[in-house]
């Protein structure tokens, strides 16, 4: 209740903010702005013109939404560009960029702050590339970024899972957590919706509290924009694909007071697995109140249907019938593991919520973001034991009813003062976080086996039994404070932050109709330090000490409750920035994680007794560029070493292993090159490839899954070169693994997963 009170009065704070600033607007109701000052052309661009402003597809993307800025952001005003010259509308951390190549972002420090000044390895794929690449998730989002592992499932995209250095990632939308403590229950965002897709590698609690130790991907809404900018698209391709949708944005009056924006699509697609595939209608709407040029309030809501959310389709362990032939035969890639008439993942997620900010001047200003979300989900899946034989893969049936509500607030004061030869921004911030998450879980241990090189369906499926009922909250509230500290060609970055999470878990087991009542509460304090030094010829050499902690469900042998995960990381990098239109980053890490679950090793306690005594050493280099060579030319590349390794544990045969999935090595790359002028005016060409080294295929280390290189290709071309007509028009043509390289993606103790076919969209995109 103390918590709940807290926030609701942090919440009316917010408020009476907005009810004062309403109470001295006149009597019509308008409220007199000072004028808002937007680039506008003197005349119309050339043909030649609009395509110099495109870099990775085509002039109409750049004249549709170039003068996108932030809404927070107020107004689009000239400032100084990180060269030294000067710019159009000014970039902010969490607005629309143009091309590839962002050069702020508000993930690594929670401020606007430029990437070549934050001391620690961001990425940043903006929606130019997403659109470019043709990504249809998250996952496929970040494929050419450093460090990551993505799609380890394949065909089985249920969750959009995303690994960093070596651990699960935990997301965030507008810097706010996505809950993902469930079983099933694990929100998607549709990247359309999405203004850019930002991976803050490495430990991050400092800022976000528990968090896992590789880092967080945290992805911005695209929000009301000050001029109109107007899209619809509509695609085609494998597997039966009919996907549309539209993104509305612009002032609602005269004087831009209020700010709209309306973003939906829809998608039906089947898969690559018989039997499956994926159905989904997005619709996100948001409006922003400019109260004056001090305050603004934007509200943004989310509704989100799928009801085909995806499959479960693990397969055997040790890569037989996979990696290594069965009786001289594989598993087809399109054999289905479960019953097409009872399986089904169908989900339905609700959020609204605001972002409000407001400047007390140039010195001080205070934000609060929040948001409440509803999630159900409603799974189903007969899948297949663990076993050796494809041709008599047992098989379970399993059922999973599962809702999520959520409320998270983030309250925040940003001071910007002098001490002397110092420069300081200081953040200070108190969030909160609440959830409760209900399931009921049903199991039938044995149904009919399936042969899965003949595959027969349709077997009947008694009903399933429930077997547990749990009811799980959670609770989380972290003060945090931070100072980035500029001094000459210095940039310093303190923080420190003291977390308290308490958890209250509830299990009646119906087998006994008894219920379990576990508590746990925990605490932490992280810290983070880092130094960087700029040199005027764009170099900018940094280091970094940062920590995480995660609470641990479960408990011992004795019934203590686990503590949680902690996490320590040491980074070195450098950044060279010599332009606006190229970021290149190199980093270097020492990252340790400890009180990681590993085996009882009392054999009294049972086969599945847990106790804390691992640790997981996850060492690597991550190499990233991004750069417009020209107007013609963009490229993307990365490199990622990694060598993560279990340095203790209970279990003598894990100990020095690697942890399954993750290769040593692997890199991608992907160029852009569009034609401006000549006969191709507006024709563009892009292909990427993508290597992804062995990784371990069990936790023994006994077996790996082979290396894979992958290619994936484009094509785009502004049908305005056709004529007056088609001004606006725009086609593209994108295909992943272009080669249709059949390979296992991922494998772990109890079963392996197929990589993705070659898929193929075509893509016809109006803007105006």
């Amino acid at each position: 209740m103390l918590l709940g009170a807290a926030s609701t009065a942090a919440l009316g704070v917010g408020i009476a903010g907005v009810a004062a600033q309403s109470a001295t607007a006149p009597a019509s109701g308008v409220i007199p702005l000072d004028p808002v000052v937007v680039d506008q052309p003197a005349q119309k661009p050339t043909r030649t013109q609009r395509a110099a402003r495109s870099r990775s597809a085509s002039a109409t993307r750049s004249r549709a939404i170039a003068a996108r800025t932030a809404a927070a952001a107020a107004a689009s005003r000239a400032m100084p560009s990180t060269n030294g010259g000067t710019s159009g509308p000014r970039e902010t951390g969490w607005g629309h960029v143009d091309g590839y190549v962002a050069t702020r972002s508000g993930t690594g420090t929670k401020t606007d702050a430029a990437l070549i000044e934050t001391p620690a390895a961001v990425s940043v794929v903006t929606q130019d590339q997403i659109q470019a690449q043709g990504a249809q998730s998250v996952s496929q989002a970040v494929r050419y970024t450093p460090g990551v592992r993505v799609e380890p499932t394949g065909a089985d995209a249920r969750f959009d899972t995303v690994y960093i250095r070596g651990f699960a990632a935990d997301q965030y939308l507008d810097s706010l957590r996505l809950l993902n403590f469930g079983v099933f229950a694990y929100p998607i965002v549709e990247p359309f919706n999405l203004e850019r897709v930002e991976v803050l590698h490495g430990p991050a609690s400092i800022l976000y509290g528990q968090a896992s130790p590789g880092g967080v991907v945290d992805m911005v809404s695209k929000r009301p924009t000050l001029d109109p900018t107007h899209e619809m698209f509509i695609s085609t391709g494998s597997y039966g694909r009919i996907q549309g949708g539209v993104d509305l944005s612009g002032p609602i009056d005269q004087n831009k007071e209020f700010l709209y924006r309306f973003t939906a699509s829809g998608l039906d697609v089947g898969s690559q697995v018989d039997h499956t595939g994926y159905e989904r209608v997005s619709i996100a709407p948001s409006l922003t109140w400019r109260l004056d040029n001090d305050t603004t309030l934007t509200v943004l809501g989310t509704y989100q249907r799928d009801p085909k959310a995806g499959f479960y389709n693990q397969l055997l362990p040790l890569g037989i019938g996979t990696i290594t032939p069965y009786k001289g035969q594989y598993i087809p890639t399109g054999f289905y593991s479960g019953e097409p008439n009872f399986d089904k993942t169908d989900r339905t997620l609700g959020a609204v919520g605001y972002l409000f900010e407001h400047s007390f001047g140039n010195n001080l200003k205070v934000r609060q973001n929040l948001r409440y979300s509803d999630l159900d989900t409603d799974f189903a899946v007969v899948s297949p034991n663990p076993g050796t034989d494809p041709t008599n893969m047992t098989r379970g049936a399993y059922t999973t009813q599962e809702n999520i509500r959520s409320f998270t607030v983030d309250n925040q004061a940003e001071a910007n003062f002098n001490t002397g030869p110092f420069q300081h921004t200081v953040l200070a911030g108190i969030d909160y976080m609440n959830a409760t998450d209900k399931r009921l879980n049903g199991s039938l241990a044995v149904v009919p086996s399936i042969n899965a090189l003949n595959p027969v369906y349709g077997v009947p499926i008694g009903p399933v039994p429930s077997t547990t009922n749990v009811r799980q909250t959670i609770d989380q509230l972290g003060g945090y404070l931070q100072d980035q500290i500029k001094f000459d060609r210095f940039v310093a970055l303190l923080g420190v932050r003291e977390d308290l999470a308490t958890s209250r878990t509830e299990t009646l087991t119906y087998a006994t109709n008894l219920t379990a009542i576990a508590p746990k509460s925990d605490t932490a304090t992280t810290k983070r330090g880092a130094l960087l030094y700029k040199f005027d010829n764009g170099i900018a050499p940094y280091i970094q000490y940062t920590e995480s902690f995660q609470p641990t469900a479960g408990t011992d042998f004795a019934g203590n409750p686990f503590a949680p995960t902690t996490g320590q990381q040491e980074e070195v990098g450098i950044k060279y920035q010599p332009n606006a239109k190229s970021l290149y980053t190199i980093a270097a890490y020492n990252l340790v994680q400890q009180n990681v679950l590993t085996p009882d090793p009392d054999p009294s306690h049972g086969p599945t007794a847990r106790v804390q005594t691992g640790e997981i050493r996850s060492r690597g280099i991550e190499l990233e560029a991004k750069t417009e060579v020209n107007r013609d030319l963009s490229l993307i590349a990365s490199y990622t070493y990694l060598d993560n390794i279990v340095t203790k544990t209970n279990t003598v045969a894990q100990l020095g292993k690697h942890p399954v999935g993750f290769a040593m090595n692997s890199a991608a790359a992907w160029a852009d090159y569009t034609f401006h002028g000549g006969p191709l005016d507006g024709f563009g060409l892009s292909g990427g490839v993508r290597y992804i080294g062995p990784s371990a295929g069990n936790t023994a280390n006994t077996f790996y899954v082979p290396g894979v290189t992958l290619f994936d290709a484009a094509i785009h071309y502004d049908l305005a070169g056709l004529g007056r007509p088609f001004k606006g028009y725009s086609l593209q043509v994108n295909a992943t693994n272009i080669f249709d390289k059949t390979y296992v993606t991922f494998c772990q103790d109890i079963g392996c997963y197929y990589g993705l076919r070659r898929n193929v969209i075509a893509t016809l995109r109006y803007r105006w």
